[in-house]
């Protein structure tokens, strides 16, 4: 699959969210059981309000089908503000004990009347080259 196939881009209440993983082979230890996944996140306010991004969350499931969820406050320590047309930009990784699995989730939104709304982040891919089998 290229990468672009292995990404996701969703839009909810006008907020986009648009995915791209990558393998991070240099940091990986396929022999010890462990791959290294980066992701590039793009989330781009197309509505009409100003938002916050206050909270996310994310499922990562591997290739045996075990189930992780993260919740936290923000991303990558910030809580970015995203006037109508403005952007966010950020990445960051995730361990996987086999050679793929998938990733999605939510971020919670804000808006400057204090309500709050969470914007999908669709399914995204994290697969790496197939693993050598041992003869």
């Amino acid at each position: 699959m290229a990468t672009k196939e292995l990404g996701s881009d969703a839009i909810t209440n006008g907020i986009r969210v648009r995915v791209s993983p990558h393998f991070v082979p240099e940091s990986s230890d396929p022999t010890g059981g462990r791959w290294n996944f980066a992701y590039h996140v793009t989330i781009i306010n197309e509505g009409p309000e100003p938002v916050t991004l206050r909270r996310r969350h994310w499922t990562i499931v591997d290739g045996d089908g075990d189930r992780h969820e993260v919740d936290g406050e923000g991303v990558i320590g910030q809580q970015p503000s995203l006037q109508p047309g403005e952007r966010f930009e950020y990445q960051s990784f995730t361990p996987l004990m086999t050679h793929w699995g998938t990733m999605e989730g939510a971020f919670t939104f804000e808006r400057s009347d204090h309500t709050a709304f969470d914007a999908r982040v669709e399914r995204f891919f994290l697969v790496s080259p197939e693993p050598k089998r041992r003869k």
